[in-house]
This record gives structure tokens, C-alpha cells and sequence, in this order.
């Protein structure tokens, strides 16, 4: 007796719907698109990505820990200056 064999057919999403998955304007979709950075499929006039790649870009685009002390540098040799207090009389 032969294995039976069982595919899934991909799930497909609109763009709208992929661009609010990913929280980003649809301008800014079509920019990954246009990119190469997502892909996407036109099927006629209208633009399909499949669910399961759009997750894999999701996962790409991940941070890695340690990556941002760009964002937040420390300035060395500078202390915290303790908040100075108005209006107060001792």
C-alpha cells in the first residue's frame, strides 16, 4: 500500500491584511516588495503574500539582544544630577 502524501495549501493574505500582520503602512509593504525584501505573488490585479512567509519575514527582522547600545550610549565620567528641589525652605 502506498503513504498517503497530504499538502497544505498555502494560506494567502491581501496586502491590507499582511500590512496590518505587520504593523506598517501598505506604502511601506510594497516598498519590502519592491525590495525584494518580502515576497509576493500578482495574480492579475491583485497581490497575494502566503501567510507562512510573511511569519518567516516576522522572524528575520527579529532584534538581536545586544544590538541597540547605539540607541542609548553612556556618557562616561557623567553622574545622574540629583534633582533640585524649589520652593523648599529649611
Amino acid at each position: 500500500m502506498l503513504p498517503v502524501v497530504t499538502t497544505v495549501a498555502p494560506r494567502w493574505l491581501s496586502t491590507a491584511e499582511s500590512a496590518r500582520r505587520l504593523g506598517i503602512t501598505p506604502r511601506t509593504l510594497y516598498r519590502f516588495i519592491d525590495e525584494g525584501q518580502l515576497p509576493a505573488y500578482r495574480f492579475g490585479r491583485v497581490i497575494r503574500l502566503k501567510e507562512n512567509e510573511v511569519d518567516s519575514f516576522i522572524d528575520a527582522c527579529r532584534i538581536q539582544p545586544g544590538t541597540l547600545e547605539h540607541l542609548y550610549p553612556e556618557t562616561v565620567g557623567s553622574e545622574p544630577e540629583a534633582e533640585s528641589v524649589i520652593g523648599t525652605d529649611a
